[in-house]
């Protein structure tokens, strides 16, 4: 497809997580004129990415060789993929204790395993499997890896949550810098707040106008997508988000 802001990367992408957050990317990406595939493990959401108008894949974000398959397959029935980006949720267990994995003192290691190893697990899977495609495929694009607010800061009661945001971070600045040579542009968005969900139910204390619309969090990432390789960070006005690029630090004139 047309290229109009001369980044040379086609117009094919794959979203990994269509529930929430994915699911606007997708719609967003669709409105652009971008051919889109979503990735997910159940059928519940190939059929949600079917009613979207998308290519469901079955993928597990966690697992590289998974990644790594899932984009050839999009590539076989498509054409190169100028744009990956993982907006699944990323926590284990089922994190039946506080949010955030409650005070040090007294969290245990299933709590450090859901909050704190399985979202730098997923970011590995997704940076290490894609990367290596992207790597092989030679094309100019861009991958996207979505993250918390706690990437930038600890917070009691959430140091766990924040660890885990924080290797995150560190794995996609990385990635940003390994690959920004090979014209493959890789950003990390963090999302300093909480998301809307899409059937508009929260939890419970938590009122709707205090959470952010996925709807407009997509905007920042059909921004980033246009950026290309030798983009600086960024964040884009009037939305809770901060955009990292291969720099190590977001821009400090948006990420308040």
């Amino acid at each position: 497809m047309s290229d109009p802001v001369g980044t040379g990367q086609p117009k094919n992408a794959l979203v990994f997580g269509a529930r929430n957050l994915g699911r606007a990317v997708v719609e967003a990406l669709l409105r652009e004129g971008w051919r889109v595939a979503a990735a997910g493990r159940s059928d519940a959401t190939f059929e949600a990415v079917r009613e979207l108008g998308a290519l469901p894949v079955r993928a597990d974000v966690t697992d590289a060789a998974s990644v790594e398959a899932a984009l050839r397959e999009v590539a076989e029935a498509r054409g190169p993929v100028g744009l990956v980006v993982n907006a699944a949720a990323a926590y284990g267990g089922d994190r039946s204790g506080p949010f955030g994995g409650g005070p040090l003192a007294q969290a245990g290691p299933e709590a450090f395993d859901s909050w704190a190893v399985a979202p730098a697990r997923s970011a590995f899977g997704f940076l290490s499997g894609a990367g290596r495609f992207l790597q092989a495929q030679a094309v100019p694009a861009t991958l996207i890896q979505v993250t918390g607010g706690s990437a930038r800061r600890a917070m009691p009661g959430r140091g766990l949550w924040g660890a885990g945001s924080f290797g995150v971070r560190a794995l996609t600045n990385a990635s940003a810098l390994e690959l920004r040579g090979e014209g493959i542009h890789v950003a990390l968005l963090i999302i300093d707040a909480g998301i809307e969900p899409a059937s508009g139910e929260t939890r419970p204390g938590v009122s709707r106008e205090a959470l952010a619309d996925p709807r407009r969090l997509a905007d920042a990432v059909l921004f980033l997508a246009e950026q290309g390789a030798r983009a600086s960070p960024h964040q884009v006005p009037r939305h809770p988000v901060c955009c990292a690029g291969a720099s190590q630090e977001p821009h400090p004139r948006w990420c308040r």
